[in-house]
């Protein structure tokens, strides 16, 4: 039980660093969505186009930011980690299906892609048996 603790301990602290890492995107593109925006290769148009934004990169930013802390305090019960991490590697998923179509992402967005990899699969990694 002892090689257990190292383990919850290493996996809380990537759930932290990930609700850190959410909140501060989301209050970003909530301070200034039109030069995110700009970042990520969209215009914003619009009522819908900036109502879209800030419900995916300000609420669900947020959502993912919550679900990481209440996995975090919550290590006894590691299917919220998991949830965090699959709702994590959703992002990627969704990529490498666009890429099919139009390519990979670039720039900014190949690297926050990367980092949504790398933390999805240390999630799971780091959960406990």
């Amino acid at each position: 039980m002892a090689a257990l603790q190292p383990r919850l301990e290493q996996r809380a602290a990537l759930l932290r660093v990930i609700a850190i890492g959410s909140s501060m995107a989301a209050m970003v593109a909530l301070l200034d969505p039109d030069r995110i925006a700009t970042m990520l290769g969209m215009l914003l148009v619009g009522v819908n186009g900036y109502s879209q934004f800030f419900a995916i990169y300000v609420g669900v930013r947020l959502a993912t930011a919550a679900l990481a802390l209440l996995a975090a305090r919550h290590g006894d019960q590691p299917i919220l980690g998991d949830i965090t991490a699959w709702f994590i590697l959703a992002q990627p998923a969704g990529r490498l299906v666009a890429a099919f179509a139009v390519g990979l992402p670039q720039g900014l967005l190949l690297v926050v892609c990367g980092l949504e990899v790398i933390a999805g699969v240390l999630l799971l990694a780091l959960r406990p048996r």
